[in-house]
């Protein structure tokens, strides 16, 4: 222990002579044991990040959805509920949901209560129970379709938040993101050497960052609000275009 507090006071001891001395920066010190301070924390050489994108089809439609539904009781607005939400998921099972894609995603029981002027006071009015899943729907042609089944299935009940286009699986694009990236980098460090006037060197550092595509959500309906209760045509789902994008960070070296 008194070894290590000497051998710690003393390095201390040697950092502020080194201070007090003005030693050039980048210069080693040699300390007992072999040990070793590179003053030089500055990074060295032509540090750029590159970016590489491409624009591909969405190959999968997440659906939020659910039922919401308030009555006098607890009891009466949970059966309800139960009855609407089985609804909806055979529904959705119907038009070829897998079961492995249908997720729960929020279940609410929650007191609704309202000002009482005579009483000056909260009374309650009611219960609302909330249950919302999201869905993968694989077969995009069949979104409209699955809708329309859905908002049949739950009746007044029915809410649907939105829906997002995405790509399941990006990785099968990334070899070709990690070529555009590379090239990007490449050509901002040539300019940045030629514009500085220096030989640019070999990479010394090389780091890759992805960037998760944020999914494109879509209001449907008003953004949650029930469906109007005429019947309507499956409505156009157009999945568009999304971008996935990656980026490299590189360091090269400068020769002179």
């Amino acid at each position: 222990m008194k070894k290590n507090l000497l051998l710690a006071i003393g390095l201390t001891l040697v950092l502020a002579t080194v201070g007090l001395c003005g030693c050039s920066q980048g210069s080693p010190i040699e300390l007992p044991k072999g040990l070793q301070v590179n003053l030089n924390a500055q990074q060295e050489g032509i540090w750029v990040t590159g970016k590489g994108e491409v624009s591909v089809v969405p190959d999968i439609i997440t659906l939020s959805l659910g039922v919401q539904v308030q009555k006098a009781s607890v009891a009466e607005a949970q059966a309800e509920a139960s009855e609407a939400m089985d609804k909806v998921m055979a529904a959705l099972k119907d038009n070829g949901v897998a079961e492995e894609d249908i997720q729960t995603r929020y279940f609410n029981i929650r007191q609704r209560t309202k000002w009482d002027r005579e009483k000056e006071e909260e009374i309650v009015v009611g219960y609302q129970v909330s249950n919302m899943v999201s869905a993968k729907i694989r077969d995009i042609d069949k979104a409209g379709t699955i809708i329309d089944a859905v908002v049949e299935a739950g009746g007044e009940f029915i809410r649907i938040h939105g829906l997002s286009c995405s790509v399941e699986d990006p990785s099968a694009y990334y070899e070709e993101l990690r070529e555009k990236a590379m090239a990007d980098a490449e050509a901002k460090a040539k300019q940045l050497a030629e514009l500085a006037g220096i030989t640019l060197g070999k990479a010394t550092y090389v780091s890759e960052g992805i960037q998760t595509p944020i999914p494109r959500w879509m209001d449907y309906m008003g953004g949650g609000m029930a469906p109007a209760p005429e019947a309507a045509p499956p409505p156009p789902i157009s999945p568009g275009e999304t971008k996935l994008s990656l980026t490299v960070q590189i360091a090269y070296a400068i020769l002179g």
